[in-house]
């Protein structure tokens, strides 16, 4: 892995951003440390896609700064560096008349040298196929798969640009539940070799079991920092304005 251990990956600081006169995120301060896996919770509309795409330089915020690997984020130019998974990634997949190893191989574009795939290219994609359990699949067309599978495709091709941040917003709607589990044990595998992960989850029981930190959030932060914690504050009764509380799953 590259980047700058001793710096957070991530750091928001103070940041407003609007949507016109609607402020869709208020003065929200947090950091993401190499290695964590963080997962953002919130009801619909609280900010959360729109803090993503702040990080990834997508947008600039109104006010406050956010910083990705030591760089302003919307200066940050070294993409490979991030895996991305979209909320409708999965559904875009299933009408793209391409094989499994071939979006893997997308993953290998920013390092290839001299515009060819070499032999390290080769066995990184290789690697990464076999990581995510689907070195099997490799030659279907993804639009075959099952929404579980292609999420694996997707963070193969994350894994095969060797990215140091994977961020994923809500990867599990439309996939059951044993795949859900699946998937999740994947994450926490995955985060365990250094991997830092960030993730939007709607079932809040779920992330809870598996993160390593929390940050909930409706337009301000009612929370950040250990998930054992936040099941015992009232942050989520907060955030969502009524009488929530988490249930925690057995596995």
């Amino acid at each position: 892995m590259s980047g700058r251990a001793s710096e957070p990956i991530v750091s928001v600081d103070e940041v407003t951003f609007r949507y016109g006169e609607q402020a869709v995120l208020e003065d929200v301060s947090l950091t993401v440390e190499p290695g964590a896996f963080l997962g953002l919770v919130g009801p619909n509309g609280s900010g959360k896609s729109t803090l993503i795409e702040l990080v990834l330089g997508i947008k600039r915020p109104d006010s406050g700064s956010v910083v990705l690997f030591g760089d302003r984020a919307h200066e940050f130019d070294e993409g490979e560096q991030i895996g991305y998974v979209a909320q409708d990634a999965t559904e875009t997949a299933q009408e793209m008349p391409i094989t499994v190893r071939e979006v893997v191989t997308m993953g290998r574009y920013p390092r290839r040298l001299f515009g060819r795939f070499s032999r390290a290219d080769r066995r990184a994609i290789d690697e990464a196929l076999e990581r995510v359990g689907i070195a099997d699949l490799a030659s279907r067309r993804i639009g075959r798969l099952s929404g579980g599978q292609r999420q694996r495709v997707f963070i193969a091709r994350a894994l095969a640009s060797e990215a140091d941040l994977l961020i994923l917003d809500e990867p599990t709607v439309g996939v059951d539940a044993e795949s859900r589990e699946a998937f999740y044990t994947l994450l926490s595998d995955l985060n365990a070799t250094g991997l830092t992960i960030v993730l939007i989850e709607h079932d809040i029981g779920v992330v809870t079991t598996h993160v390593t930190d929390i940050a909930c959030l409706n337009r301000k932060l009612y929370f950040d920092g250990d998930p054992k914690e936040f099941v015992e504050t009232d942050a989520l009764a907060q955030a969502y304005g009524s009488d929530q509380h988490v249930i925690q799953h057995d596995h």
